[in-house]
């Protein structure tokens, strides 16, 4: 797990793959993602409407869940 600080004293936990940078981070947050799991299932098209993520944090994220026999909707 990876501590995000976002100021003010916020810390979130969250379990997404190295190649998350800390922008689409913050935008996985922010719309109530903080574990890895709870983007299976979940269009790309939407997440890519997120501020902040970009093509290569989609790539890392749904290659990290189809290593967990997962994957994004």
């Amino acid at each position: 797990m990876t501590a995000t600080s976002y100021g003010r004293g916020m810390t979130s936990e969250t379990d997404f793959p190295k190649g998350v940078s800390a922008p689409a981070t913050r935008a996985l947050v922010a719309a109530g993602y903080t574990q890895l799991r709870q983007l299976a299932g979940v269009p790309e098209a939407e997440l890519r409407k997120l501020h902040g993520m970009g093509p290569k944090a989609l790539r890392a994220l749904d290659e990290a869940l189809r290593e967990q026999g997962l994957s994004l909707g």
